[in-house]
């Protein structure tokens, strides 16, 4: 019987949680082996690195730089192309732009070898959109390319389709957007700003890349939605924040609402309204502090305004969200007729109330 291999491809924000949960999980998730690709030997993740190995993972480094590593005392075991080559599914979680080129260079000739391939938010034109839970319908036997949309569409997505589409996807006649983004992650020392800085529209139609890759996303099953989102940035290194407003054909109360968003398992309700105090659950409660649900949503900002209009604040779980599509995504090239049930033994990590 083939061995099912899954090889990631970068150890930061989002590529080193995915790597401990695959591997904590490893059992359950139908996974024989986990290789992780590293590019620099550096001190500074040294740590990580071995955390990682100790959890059942396997390294991988170019071949010119093994010398380098094992002098900080991280062993690898393959070198890059050779893990691409053996491996049942690769995902890349690489810094921006690399996905793509690695697609090119590595991923294309290898694909009759490999599965699946599986790339983040920052790669466009990658392959298929997916966020768990939205467009799982979309996925075909033909796949082989796939890009997690980002963490704040996985958000975007999720209250569109909990409270404007659900069974009538003709009920939403608009949707409009703010995602008001922290600056950075705590663990990245880079790329921090001193106040609050708004973003440009890149798109005439649907503004902020957020709501165009939810479009996208949507797409995939069929649907053409009208949606608009504007992005900024504040000086914080805690969650984003969507402020949302949807306008629905149907008239909706209230407890409508707040019902079809405790209904959803990838919506988490609080009444909690800091960023702190969200993030700071996620840290005591989450695995590698992520909250994998889609979104939390503040329970006392939803309002509804003459029935048809919606609106209210909610947290982004940033990564955890993005790792829990990408985890679906690679159950998916491994088993497709039973990834669901694989997934659920990720059930615990999912918070009904933060």
């Amino acid at each position: 019987m083939e061995r099912k291999i899954v090889h990631v491809i970068g150890t930061g924000t989002i590529g080193e949680p995915l790597i401990g949960l695959l591997c904590d999980y490893q059992n359950q998730l139908g996974i024989d082996e986990i290789t992780f690709f590293k590019n620099s030997p550096l001190k500074d993740d040294r740590s990580k690195i071995i955390d990682l190995l100790d959890r059942g993972a396997r390294l991988v480094v170019d071949g010119g730089r093994k010398k380098e590593f094992k002098k900080l005392g991280m062993d690898s075991d393959f070198d890059a192309e050779e893990s691409i080559e053996r491996a049942t599914v690769v995902i890349d979680c690489s810094s921006k732009g690399i996905g793509k080129k690695n697609k090119i260079n590595f991923f294309e000739k290898n694909k009759h070898k490999v599965k699946g391939f599986i790339a983040q938010g920052s790669e466009e034109g990658f392959g298929k959109k997916y966020a768990r839970g939205i467009n799982d319908n979309a996925l075909q036997s033909g796949d082989k390319f796939i890009q997690i949309v980002s963490c704040n569409t996985h958000n975007i997505s999720c209250i569109t389709n909990t409270l404007g589409i659900g069974e009538e996807p003709d009920n939403l006649i608009e949707g409009k957007f703010v995602c008001i983004r922290r600056a950075n992650d705590i663990s990245q020392p880079y790329n921090f700003i001193p106040s609050p800085q708004v973003n440009t529209h890149i798109d005439d139609k649907y503004g902020s890349h957020h709501a165009v890759d939810a479009v996208s996303l949507f797409s995939t099953l069929g649907l053409d939605l009208n949606l608009f989102s504007s992005s900024m940035r504040v000086n914080s290194q805690y969650m984003h924040i969507l402020w949302f407003n949807l306008k629905v054909k149907e008239p909706i109360t209230l407890n409508e609402v707040k019902e079809k968003l405790i209904k959803n398992e990838y919506v988490s309700m609080t009444n909690k309204d800091l960023t702190s105090t969200v993030f700071s659950f996620g840290r005591d409660h989450g695995h590698y502090g992520r909250i994998l649900n889609q979104t939390v949503v503040v329970e006392q900002t939803l309002h509804v305004r003459n029935e048809h209009e919606i609106t209210g604040f909610c947290f982004t779980p940033q990564d955890g969200n993005s790792i829990l599509s990408s985890i679906s995504a690679a159950e998916w090239f491994l088993y497709p007729h039973s990834y669901n049930d694989k997934i659920q033994c990720l059930s615990k990590l999912f918070f009904n109330v933060v």
